[in-house]
């Protein structure tokens, strides 16, 4: 057999793997969908798009739930290669009862792509901070952000200051870091590998038994089968570019700028035990740092917070609005 013969006959064997291990995955993935047993599908909970123009001509999607009575605003950002189906539960607790507004981040969901140039935190504040000018314009908000969403947050107390005690009132911070990753994120350490692979490999890889690696690194030991495929079926809604553009901002994230600021709004920090990629001494260490902060640590529970103890997220957004309604 020829070299190229056999490189053709390695490839086909490759590409044939590839593509059987996908199919049995959505299989497993249908499978598990139907196991779940949901009242609400998720993913099924949403409102009408609306349109906020980025400073640099993204549109970002954006979806907004009115409340039956006047509320503060509660102004939800989700995590890197997530959407804003990440606060399912939150949505549907509060539904009605709090006015609510629903980003997704550039590049992510439904929002339109940024280059790798401009897939930066500064990037997400300066977004953040044309949402509120522009569909909450009075009145008090909460923020709530997971992961690189509380990141966004706490780059916008950098930037915008006097937000803070005054149209910022509360802050609810998930699952997330102000710095100082790459050496104590078991799971960083993992990803970074990966990622300079290429993204065709990882495109691939990530899909072959996706469950199995997101249950591992994404959750804690004892998460339901429900939470951990709902992660797997939005983390793998998002591009592999998605993760090579965006992950640079972890390597040197500094983000204690903004951390006084933070404490003139009333602050929650919620970690988990065992949460791989932003490991719960950096949810202490946010609690130590911005004044006043309460923190709330969950035993157990991994990163996906937001699913896996949602009641904890909800507790902690009703208990700030409670005091500002």
């Amino acid at each position: 057999m020829s070299k190229t013969a056999r490189i053709a006959t390695t490839a086909g064997a490759f590409m044939a793997a590839g593509v059987a291990a996908t199919v049995l995955n959505g299989r497993q993935r249908t499978q598990r969908r139907r196991r779940r047993g949901e009242d609400v599908a998720f993913g099924s909970v949403h409102t009408q798009r609306r349109t906020v123009l980025s400073s640099d001509g993204i549109a970002l999607n954006v979806e907004v739930e009115e409340a039956e009575s006047a509320s503060p605003t509660v102004v939800f950002l989700h995590g890197w290669v997530e959407t804003m189906d990440v606060w399912h539960y939150q949505r549907l607790a509060l539904r009605g009862r709090v006015r609510m507004v629903f980003v997704d981040l550039r590049s992510h969901g439904l929002s339109g792509r940024s280059s790798r140039h401009s897939s930066s935190i500064p990037h997400l504040a300066d977004d953040l901070s044309r949402v509120l000018d522009e569909l909450v314009p009075e009145g008090p908000v909460v923020l709530v952000g997971h992961s690189m969403g509380g990141m966004t947050i706490m780059e916008l107390a950098a930037i915008r200051p006097e937000l803070f005690g005054d149209r910022v009132q509360g802050v609810v911070l998930v699952g997330t870091s102000a710095g100082n990753l790459m050496r104590t994120s078991p799971g960083l350490r993992y990803l970074i590998p990966m990622l300079r692979v290429g993204a065709p490999v990882l495109t691939w890889g990530r899909r072959f038994n996706s469950y199995s690696v997101i249950r591992r690194w994404g959750l804690g030991p004892h998460a339901q089968e429900r939470h951990v495929d709902m992660a797997n079926e939005m983390l793998l809604e998002a591009a592999t570019n998605v993760l090579m553009d965006f992950y640079p901002n972890f390597v040197g994230l500094d983000l204690t700028k903004g951390l006084e600021a933070l404490g003139r709004a009333r602050t929650v920090v919620i970690a988990g035990t065992s949460d791989l990629l932003t490991p719960v001494k950096h949810g202490r260490r946010l609690a130590d740092a911005i004044p006043d902060a309460k923190l709330v640590v969950l035993e157990e529970v991994g990163h996906m917070i937001p699913f896996e103890d949602h009641e904890a997220v909800t507790t902690a957004i009703e208990d700030i609005v409670e005091t500002l309604a």
